[in-house]
Order: structure tokens, then sequence, then C-alpha cells
């Protein structure tokens, strides 16, 4: 294959990651490897073009992770959303909800579209793991596939949503080899 052809082949979407907090890595040596695979997993498994009739393809793609702790997300959930206390995981579309992604023909050419960023507070999700009898690992990749799930739209404002949301995520993280975070039948995200 010519370099030229290479590097218009089919390449992976673009998934950022940023780590804030230095318990994630003491803790998860392998955090940013196990939130990139399970950001492309939501992407792989709900054929990016199924999920946006006119969007972009999964090469064209970008989003962000955080792993931070709870102190950051906890400014971010009081500073966007009103709740003055931390959480497990946040989303920030770039997109409105409503607001349909632009196909890659009407980007900038070669630009890759930036669904958003997603940001998992370390020590709600580690307590979340022990208290669930989860891996943190595994908890991390729910986090991960949780929050990829609302930059593309999804939501739980419903029960109706909720169920759908829910779906999703045990389909992606049963890809994953990840068991089902809803058990119990309650769900374990915010």
């Amino acid at each position: 294959m010519t370099e030229a052809a290479s590097m218009t082949g089919p390449r992976e979407p673009e998934i950022d990651i940023s780590v804030s907090c230095r318990l994630w890595e003491e803790a998860l040596p392998d955090a940013r490897a196990l939130s990139r695979n399970a950001a492309q997993a939501v992407l792989r498994a709900r054929g990016w073009a199924q999920v946006r009739a006119h969007g972009p393809d999964l090469a064209h793609v970008e989003a962000g992770i955080v792993l931070a702790d709870d102190a950051f997300v906890r400014g971010l959930n009081r500073d966007y959303r009103d709740r003055d206390r931390p959480t497990n995981v946040l989303s920030f579309p770039v997109q409105e909800p409503d607001q349909e992604i632009p196909a890659r023909g009407e980007t900038l050419t070669g630009m890759p579209v930036m669904l958003g960023d997603v940001v998992v507070a370390y020590e709600t999700a580690a307590a979340e793991a022990i208290e669930e009898g989860k891996t943190l690992g595994d908890h991390l990749c729910h986090l991960v596939v949780h929050g990829m799930l609302h930059l593309l739209g999804h939501d739980h404002q419903t029960p109706a949503a909720a169920e759908a949301m829910e779906k999703l995520e045990v389909d992606v993280l049963a890809g994953l080899d990840i068991a089902n975070p809803y058990g119990d039948g309650h769900p374990a995200v915010n």
C-alpha cells in the first residue's frame, strides 16, 4: 500500500484522553486504554451511520475523555447543572440533542467532527465499583460507554429512553466482555 493510500484509508475515531487525577493511573494503570477502547466500542457498535442518518463516518469524529477527581466533577456539576455535588460521569455534547451533526462533506475537509467530552470522577466511580462488586476497570468502561451515548444524543429522561439507553449500554459492554451492570434492574449511573 502506498503512503498516500494508507493516509486516506479507514482509521479509528480520535479519542483524546486526559488524566487530571493521578489516582486513576495509580489504581488502574490501563485507564487510558480502557477508556479509549470503550469509547471506540460505542461508535463501532452503534454503526455510526445508524446513529445519525447523515452524520460523519467513524474516521471523522473526535471525542475527549477526562479522568478527573470528585472536586473537579463537583465544580462542573455545580456550574453546568446547578447540582453542587460530585457525580460519577458528566457528558458535554458539542451539539444540542435535537441538532443534527453535520455530514462529512459539510465540515472542513479532513477535519473531524467534535462530539464533545466525557468526564469521569475517580472517588465516586471507585466507591461505586466497590459497593456494586465490580472491578474499577469494568465500571470505568461502563461510565465511558454511558457518557459516549449521551454525546450521541441518547438520554434517560423518560422510562422508555432510559430502557433503550440501558439496552445499548449492555450490548456495547457485552462486546467488551463486561457483565450487565444493571443486573439488579436499577440504573447505576446518575
